[in-house]
């Protein structure tokens, strides 16, 4: 663990903003995209598995339930809305019939590519609205905040 020079009170200053904040920014980015999108927006554990196979066509089950930190029945049960809704293409993996590989279909690019547009437009016209430090300071975060999501990522289980 890196050394840090904050005292523990400002760590938990920052832990304190952070954990409030940063719901309430996903929430309010989620509110002004329902808003835009032309048919209901997919709920965000269905998003996060849409862009998630977007990365990694063809990710198994268990990989994508691993990356998106969550159970591999929850996994499925998402996989079985998103297929029934024509969104996700369930391939079965050649050499072993138990392993599905998962793909988006042409639909779910066009509305996860909507979606991601609309993200993308609102934070922008949001940033408009920050001083140039504060938008500076946002762009600097954004490495700081990939790497605070890595190390609170469980670890891996041992087998």
């Amino acid at each position: 663990m890196p050394d840090s020079r904050a005292s523990a009170q400002d760590l938990d200053r920052v832990a304190a903003a952070l954990a409030e904040c940063l719901p309430t920014l996903n929430r309010a980015l989620d509110r002004r995209v329902a808003q835009d999108f032309r048919r209901p927006r997919p709920p965000e554990g269905q998003l996060a598995l849409l862009r998630f196979v977007a990365q990694r066509e063809g990710v198994t089950v268990r990989e994508a339930a691993d990356a998106l930190l969550m159970r591999p029945n929850n996994v499925s049960a998402l996989i079985s809305q998103l297929t029934g809704e024509g969104l996700l293409e369930r391939r079965q993996d050649t050499g072993d019939k138990r392993i599905a590989h998962l793909h988006l279909t042409a639909r779910a690019r066009r509305e996860l590519t909507e979606v991601q547009h609309l993200e993308r437009a609102h934070i922008a016209d949001a940033l408009q609205s920050l001083t140039d430090g504060e938008t500076g300071a946002l762009g600097s975060a954004v490495g700081a905040l990939t790497s605070l999501t890595r190390s609170l990522r469980p670890a891996p289980a041992a087998e």
